[in-house]
């Protein structure tokens, strides 16, 4: 089943030297401030971020389409939470799964010699990659918002998936793990979100939904 699933019949390792042997030195620096960013310390920043950004954004609908309100209101509520929420249970997965699982990253299964590594060598708990589990959540979370946050979250999302491969810390199988637990984690937090927001929108009878 690993054959099929992770090794894509070969075709992961394959992927994998065709990127991490793409080599210089702006590349190498470039892929290196991805993987910066894409490291879950960068959570709180984001989260920073995209507060200011509902603190502008609300009151500027306030003022220009008081109609729609109500509605940029719930979904700034609703990116903000799933964002946080998603994230949580994404450490709690990802701390789990990794030492399970216990897959070696490139430089262990390969050899170090066949893999050109930049910045910190790391040999175990390679599947799924955590930075591009973080990617998907700042993608999957910040899509709603639009056309200019998706093109963001979509660049940032190749971006990290990239430099963790051309880096030589993973297989492009751990990437798109990453991305898919991710992205499923995302789905579930906004489907109960929306609903639970849904639930206290105004005009609600507490009390006989309650008895």
């Amino acid at each position: 089943m690993k054959e099929i699933l992770y090794d894509w019949g070969g075709l992961n390792v394959w992927l994998f030297h065709l990127i991490n042997n793409l080599r210089a030195d702006w590349l190498d620096q470039f892929m290196l401030l991805g993987t910066q960013l894409g490291d879950h310390t960068s959570f709180v920043p984001i989260l920073c971020l995209l507060v200011l950004a509902a603190l502008v954004a609300v009151p500027r609908t306030f003022a220009r389409q008081p109609c729609h309100a109500e509605t940029t209101v719930h979904l700034w509520l609703g990116v903000i939470a799933v964002f946080a929420i998603a994230y949580w249970l994404d450490g709690i997965v990802l701390g789990w799964l990794k030492p399970f699982l216990d897959f070696p990253r490139p430089p262990l299964a390969l050899g170090e010699a066949n893999v050109h590594v930049v910045g910190e060598l790391k040999l175990h708990h390679s599947f799924p990659s955590g930075h591009s589990s973080f990617a998907m959540l700042v993608c999957a979370a910040l899509w709603p918002l639009g056309r200019y946050w998706r093109f963001g979250g979509g660049f940032f999302l190749l971006w990290v998936g990239l430099s963790r491969i051309s880096l030589g810390a993973h297989f492009p199988a751990d990437v798109l793990g990453g991305f898919l637990l991710s992205l499923l984690i995302v789905l579930v937090v906004r489907l109960l979100t929306n609903r639970l927001i849904d639930f206290a929108g105004p005009g609600r009878d507490y009390a006989s939904i309650l008895r």
